[in-house]
C-alpha cells in the first residue's frame, strides 16, 4: 500500500510532487525532534512537568493565533512563498533549541517556532484547497499524510539512537542536525506553480459551464482540478468570514479538543512511561514507529469516501470509541512487569493509530465540505487552529489527568474525546440532512 502512495507521488501533479517531497524531507527531521522534546525538557533542561506543559501550551496558543492569520495573508499573498518563509523559520526554531537551558528560553523557542509552523502549514491547506477538488482534495491530504508519517518514522527510528546514549550532547546534536534538515527541505516550496496562490483579479462570478465536470472515479487532470478548485477560492473576494460561520467555529473548536491525541503521543506518553511504568524509555521510539507504519498502510484507504458529510461523521465516531479503548489500556500499563507494560502499551499505540487514521479523514472532508470555496484560504487557516488548540490545552490537561490521576485521569481523558467525537458527528449528521446530495 505504501509503495502505491510513493508510486502516485512521484508521478503526480506538480503540485502534490512538490508537497510530498518537502513534506517527506522536513518529516525526517521532526521524526528526531518529536520523541525528545518531553525527555530533553525533562532531564536535560530539568524543567517540571507543569513548567514542560506551560512551554508546550504557550507554543500551541502562538501557533492558533498564526494559523489563522497565515490563512487570511495565503488569501491575499503567495502561498508558496509564506509556506516557504513559515517552515524555514520554524527550521531555524528548532535548531535553537539545542541552545535552551532554562524556561524563558524555552518559552521563546517554542513560540517562535511555532507561530512560524502556524503560518507555513496553513499556507499549504490553501496550497491543497486551490490545486484540488471534492474527494481529491481529501486524497491529497491522505497521501500527504502517509508522506508525513513514512518521513516521521524514520527520523523516529533515528531518534532511538540519542535516546539510548541519553547525553545532554546526544539530545543537542540531534536537534541541530535535524534542523539543519528541515532547513533545506523546504526550498523545492519555491518551484510551486502560480496556480496556488491567490489571485484576486480573477472574476469569482465565471460560469461553471466552461469547466468540464469530474466524475467520481476519474482521474482528472491536474490543470482541471486547480481550475475547480481555484474557481470562487482565489483571493478573498466575497464569501462568507470563517469567524460568521458559527457551524465551522464548533466543528474546529470540537476537532481541536479531539486533537489531543496528539499531545498524547507527545507529552503524555513519554511522562507516563518514564515516570508511572517500568518500561524502557526507548520503548516510546518503538510506539512512534508502530504509529507511523499504521498510518503509512490506512491513511489513503480508510479515508476514502470522507468528502462526503454523513461517511466523514461516522469515521468521526467510530475514531471516538477507539481512544476510549486506548486511553483505557494505555492506563493499565502502570506497575506491570517489564514485558508485559511493552505489550500492552503497544497494544495501546496500535488502537490509538486507527482513531488519529479515522478521525483525521474525517476532519479533512468536513474542513473542506462544509468551507465556502471562495475563502477557502482563511476557513483552512480556522481549521488549522484545531490542531493548535489541541497542543495548547492538551499538557495542561494530560498533566492534571492522566499523569497526576493515573487511571481515573486517562478515564476522564477516554471521556473528553468521546464527546468530542459525537460533537463533529452531530455537525456532519445535520449538514447531511441539509445537503442530501453532499451526504
Amino acid at each position: 500500500m505504501a509503495a502505491r502512495i510513493l508510486e502516485r507521488w512521484t508521478t503526480a501533479d506538480p503540485v502534490l510532487r512538490i508537497l510530498g517531497t518537502t513534506t517527506l524531507v522536513a518529516t525526517l527531521g521532526r521524526g528526531v525532534f518529536l520523541p525528545m522534546t518531553t525527555l530533553y525538557l525533562s532531564f536535560v533542561v530539568h524543567l517540571p512537568a507543569a513548567q514542560i506543559a506551560l512551554v508546550l501550551g504557550a507554543g500551541s496558543v502562538t501557533s492558533i493565533v498564526f494559523s489563522v492569520i497565515g490563512g487570511h495573508l495565503a488569501d491575499r499573498f503567495s502561498a508558496r512563498r509564506l509556506s516557504f518563509v513559515g517552515l524555514l523559520v520554524a527550521s531555524l526554531g528548532l535548531i535553537s533549541y539545542a541552545a535552551v537551558s532554562e524556561l524563558i528560553w524555552a518559552l521563546i523557542v517554542a513560540v517562535v517556532e511555532s507561530a512560524a509552523l502556524g503560518i507555513g502549514f496553513s499556507s499549504r491547506g490553501a496550497i491543497i484547497g486551490r490545486a484540488f477538488a471534492g474527494e481529491q482534495r481529501v486524497r491529497t491530504r491522505a497521501i500527504m499524510q502517509t508522506i508525513t508519517n513514512v518521513g516521521i518514522g524514520v527520523g523516529t527510528t533515528v531518534a532511538a539512537i540519542p535516546l539510548a546514549i541519553g547525553t545532554p550532547e546526544a539530545y543537542r546534536l540531534s536537534f541541530a542536525i535535524a534542523g539543519v534538515v528541515v532547513l533545506l527541505g523546504q526550498l523545492p516550496l519555491l518551484r510551486l506553480p502560480a496556480r496556488v496562490d491567490a489571485s484576486p483579479a480573477r472574476d469569482t462570478a465565471e460560469p461553471e459551464s466552461e469547466t468540464p465536470p469530474v466524475v467520481e472515479g476519474d482521474d482528472p487532470a491536474p490543470e482541471v482540478l486547480g481550475e475547480q478548485a481555484g474557481r470562487g477560492a482565489r483571493g478573498a473576494v466575497g464569501g462568507r468570514a470563517p469567524w460568521r460561520d458559527p457551524r465551522y467555529l464548533l466543528l474546529s473548536a470540537l476537532s481541536g479538543v479531539f486533537a489531543i491525541q496528539f499531545a498524547v503521543q507527545e507529552m503524555g506518553l513519554p511522562l507516563w512511561v518514564a515516570h508511572d511504568t517500568t518500561a524502557p524509555r526507548w520503548i516510546i521510539s518503538v510506539l512512534l514507529v508502530l504509529n507511523t507504519v499504521i498510518v503509512v498502510l490506512f491513511t489513503v484507504r480508510l479515508s476514502k469516501g470522507s468528502h462526503k458529510l454523513r461517511t466523514a461523521g461516522r469515521l468521526t465516531a467510530l475514531a471516538g470509541g477507539l481512544m476510549v479503548v486506548a486511553c483505557v489500556v494505555y492506563a493499565l500499563a502502570a506497575g506491570l512487569p517489564v514485558v508485559l507494560a511493552c505489550v500492552v502499551l503497544v497494544l495501546a499505540s496500535g488502537v490509538h493509530a486507527f482513531a488519529e487514521v479515522l478521525s483525521q479523514a474525517g476532519g479533512w472532508g468536513l474542513s473542506f465540505e462544509l468551507a465556502d470555496q471562495r475563502r477557502i484560504g482563511a476557513y483552512q487557516g480556522v481549521f488549522g487552529t484545531s490542531f493548535a488548540l489541541g497542543s495548547a490545552i492538551g499538557p495542561a490537561l494530560i498533566t492534571v489527568t492522566a499523569i497526576a490521576l493515573g487511571m481515573p485521569g486517562w478515564l476522564i481523558l477516554a471521556a473528553v474525546f468521546l464527546v468530542a467525537a459525537l460533537g463533529v458527528t452531530a455537525i456532519a449528521e445535520r449538514a447531511a440532512r441539509r445537503d442530501p446530495a453532499a451526504a
